[in-house]
């Protein structure tokens, strides 16, 4: 049985908002056995813009959940990102 960890990714996109940027995130990646990655999108950048990036472990535990005064957190958000 293989202990290879999966990896994992984030879609996130920025937010400009009262002169600073946040980090929506917008969905996961998931790579295939040839590299390339599906990414699976729960909304769409109203700018257009995306970037990936791989899940780290703060995103994976309880403290990595970003509340709405997060520097991550747009304003206004939603509380805490299930993720």
């Amino acid at each position: 049985m293989s202990t290879e960890v999966k990896r994992m990714f984030k879609v996130l996109s920025p937010v400009e908002r009262n002169g600073k940027t946040y980090w929506q995130r917008l969905g996961t990646g998931f790579p295939n056995r040839d590299e390339s990655i599906n990414l699976y999108l729960d909304a769409l950048p109203t700018n257009g813009k995306l970037q990936l990036r791989e899940v780290d472990e703060d995103d994976l535990t309880a403290g990595g959940k970003r509340g709405a005064g997060s520097r991550d957190a747009p304003p206004g958000g939603g509380g805490e990102l299930p993720f």
